[in-house]
């Protein structure tokens, strides 16, 4: 049977509308965007995302937005071992989806390459088993990194250890503490640094292997930023490719051609992504927001030439999204209750778009908890 056919426009409008930022949620809580994990670092992107998502009747201060230990959601070294917000009820499932697939996988997750783990002696899997026990065992109550570090480093191997400049001394590595610690059942504090690790309490501590698990995040995925091919999907979770391919199934999904290439979708999303509407909106989108995060970036932004700009190494701008399209970016400076808000724009934009880019730049605001805002406009 040919797959039905999707254009890039009708992918688009459908993610805009099922990220949510056609604003028809009503909270943090409704956010369906959540399935997959809101990335979060300085500056809070997550909050920036939620404020792209909610009416402006929603508030949405750092003290609005109540994540940490005995909240809704929480926040945890996740996916790629970056600080996400998750509902606290999916931290379990996350956790069984970021268990890795295989000895090359374990060996990705903790930044190791075949010949370091062959001198080891032990298995790349096995170490990262021994990373979780230990993790477990140390942070039993709230622990800065540093000190979880010292005391993780102490049951470990010492072929596990490595050589750090700044500490001039060796120690577990940051990609096998973040990459154990969802395993191991711990979250972070929000707001500190060096970040303070905390025990979930009752925690489920997976034991190996759950591709039932990965699929169900795959899911997600495909819910949210698909139609997807299953490498995008492995990308996303940090995943080796060819273990997902693996245990890939099409279940419940429909495969579907996107300008010819054939991508997933879960079938019950198939109606919703043909008739789509066309997304009328301005918003300015963080750094992190989750529909950035899509892994075929040429499908966000055709024109690769920026994509340089958009996703740096380090240092990435906020984006200027306007009707569907990335049209510029935008970058933040602040002096005391005072943030000004530059926006470069890819070309010209209607007087009608700056004026919503206003009102978007009081929400930025009031995320970054300033009471005046200005937007200048780069050229």
């Amino acid at each position: 049977m040919t797959p039905p056919k999707l254009t890039r426009e009708q992918v688009i409008a459908y993610r805009v509308a099922a990220h949510g930022l056609h604003r028809d949620a009503t909270s943090v809580g409704d956010l369906g965007v959540l399935d997959i994990g809101v990335q979060e670092a300085m500056g809070h992107p997550a909050a920036l995302a939620f404020a792209a998502r909610l009416p402006a009747t929603a508030k949405l201060g750092p003290e609005d937005v109540a994540i940490g230990p005995g909240r809704r959601l929480a926040l945890a070294w996740t996916l790629r071992g970056a600080p996400h917000v998750h509902r606290r009820r999916d931290l379990d499932l996350v956790a069984r989806a970021l268990w890795p697939l295989s000895e090359a996988d374990a060996a990705g997750r903790l930044n190791e390459t075949g010949p370091s783990v062959k001198r080891a002696g032990i298995s790349a899997l096995d170490q990262f088993g021994l990373a979780v026990d230990a993790m477990r065992e140390v942070v039993t109550s709230p622990t800065a990194k540093g000190a979880a570090s010292t005391e993780v480093t102490r049951r470990l191997p010492k072929v596990m250890w490595r050589d750090c400049r700044p500490c001039k001394t060796s120690h577990v590595s940051d990609s096998a503490m973040r990459s154990a610690a969802p395993i191991a059942g711990l979250e972070m504090e929000p707001g500190t640094a060096p970040p303070v690790l905390v025990p979930r309490k009752s925690a489920e501590r997976p034991t190996g292997p759950d591709p039932k698990s990965v699929l169900e995040f795959a899911r997600g995925y495909l819910t949210y930023l698909g139609p997807a091919r299953v490498h995008e999907v492995a990308g996303y979770l940090e995943a080796r490719r060819a273990d997902v391919e693996e245990i890939w199934t099409d279940d419940g999904l429909v495969e579907v051609s996107v300008d010819g290439q054939s991508r997933w979708l879960p079938e019950e999303c198939l109606a919703a992504a043909r008739k789509a509407p066309a997304p009328e909106i301005v918003r300015l989108l963080g750094p992190f927001d989750p529909y950035l995060q899509a892994r075929d970036r040429d499908v966000i932004v055709p024109d690769k030439a920026v994509h340089k700009t958009l996703w740096p190494v380090l240092g990435r701008p906020g984006v200027v999204f306007v009707d569907g399209e990335v049209a510029g970016t935008w970058r933040t400076k602040a002096s005391g209750a005072k943030l000004t808000i530059t926006v470069e724009a890819f070309g010209p934009l209607p007087d009608s778009v700056w004026t919503q880019i206003d009102d978007e730049a009081q929400r930025v605001a009031e995320v970054r908890g300033a009471t005046e805002v200005k937007v200048t406009r780069k050229t």
